[in-house]
């Protein structure tokens, strides 16, 4: 059988891979006793994770300074290469004292289970407010990005990481595909022309609009849903899996849909992290990747389409992969059905299109969102999983 070439290569030429051999997991186990030990939150461990699999391929570790600078001030890192988002291990001062620069460091999650280590390169100081206004366009600590940057340490840790084991994931295990098993699957299928999609939203009827649009254009589409860590109002990801597999069943090609999960955490950084998932859905194996209305965005610190303006700052090479830019979509009640108003003649009174704020007030309230906004079998998994969960809102 002939070698079938990947469709696009991953993001600085080669996919990183950091997770430790048996033989290297045996030697930092041998270890565990003596290594200095750092306990890393749930997105620092989404960012371990997604080192070591090669999602954030080039990174190979949490970011030195001249890498972590650059890509605050230029969206790239110190060799030029666009990076868009600063993946870093942020630590007290109290913690970062005693650790040596050139020795290994012992990464716990926290129950404490040795999960990776961190070979220490550098230990630096850095400015917050630098960071928030960059990356986030706020210095707001009522934004959810930048109160997660606040609340975190002072001082940077930066060095090579090896992740000891890749485990199952404990919720959606059968969906865990890793950049070289999707590269894997598009292979097999045959598929040249891949487009990702990223939500960290429940599915309804302008997304399903936005996604059979490009796969129209394309051989496959790959359903990322994002499942780290996200805002305590964002709809749970379990559920939003299962509004997945609801249309999926009822409603997409089987065969020229992929649905996986995306490790990662979420930032709500707006156009810069519109940037960083399609370096990071290129890295899965993807060529296209769709940006639609406020991608990434939260309340009102980013404008309607920046998520889409930013792409146009760089030269489509150095992005390597496809933006796919879509309006915000609706059902047409005068047409009678999905449409942006680049094809629609409705007037804004003829257009349903809710909120998720709207759609998560209707639920609670036990009412459903209308058909034309939710597939129906979608709008009873919400319903369902809102009743669940109302105990604990009132």
């Amino acid at each position: 059988m002939s070698y079938q070439p990947d469709a696009i290569a991953p993001h600085g030429g080669e996919l990183i891979n950091r997770i430790a051999s048996t033989e290297q997991r045996e030697l930092f186990l041998s270890k565990a006793e003596f290594l200095p030990r750092v306990t890393l939150d749930e997105r620092a461990i989404s960012d371990l994770e997604m080192i070591a699999i090669g999602g954030f391929s080039p990174l190979t570790g949490f970011m030195n300074q001249a890498d972590y600078n650059r890509v605050v001030a230029e969206m790239r890192l110190a060799n030029g290469t666009v990076w868009s988002i600063p993946i870093t291990l942020s630590v007290t001062e109290e913690v970062a004292a005693p650790l040596q620069v050139g020795g290994w460091v012992r990464l716990d999650n926290s129950n404490g289970e040795y999960i990776g280590v961190l070979e220490l390169s550098e230990k630096y100081t850095y400015d917050k407010k630098r960071e928030a206004v960059n990356v986030y366009r706020t210095d707001e600590a009522k934004h959810p990005g930048v109160q997660v940057l606040y609340n975190q340490g002072s001082v940077n840790l930066a060095g090579d990481i090896w992740l000891l084991q890749r485990d199952p994931h404990p919720q959606f295990p059968a969906y865990q595909i890793d950049p070289a098993a999707s590269r894997q699957m598009f292979r097999e299928k045959g598929w040249k022309t891949i487009v990702g999609f990223q939500t960290r939203n429940p599915i309804h009827r302008a997304h399903e609009y936005i996604q059979k649009c490009a796969l129209e254009t394309v051989d496959g589409l790959f359903l990322h849903p994002l499942v780290g860590a996200t805002k305590e109002d964002d709809i749970a990801a379990d559920v939003r899996m299962r509004c997945y597999e609801i249309l999926m069943d009822h409603y997409y090609p089987l065969d020229r849909v992929i649905l996986a999960i995306n490790p990662a955490a979420m930032r709500y950084a707006g156009p810069r992290e519109a940037i960083f998932h399609a370096l990071v859905r290129k890295n899965y194996g993807c060529t296209h990747f769709i940006v639609g209305r406020d991608h990434a965005g939260v309340g009102d610190y980013y404008g309607t389409y920046d998520a889409q303006y930013i792409f146009d700052e760089f030269a489509p090479e150095e992005l390597g992969i496809v933006p796919m830019k879509f309006e915000h979509a609706f059902y047409c009640t005068r047409t009678k059905q999905m449409a942006t108003t680049k094809t629609s003649p409705s007037k804004p009174e003829e257009r349903v299109h809710l909120s998720g704020t709207k759609v998560r007030e209707m639920l609670r309230r036990g009412e459903l969102p209308p058909p034309e906004f939710s597939r129906p079998e979608v709008a009873a998994e919400l319903a369902r999983a809102m009743s669940i969960q109302q105990p604990a809102l009132v």
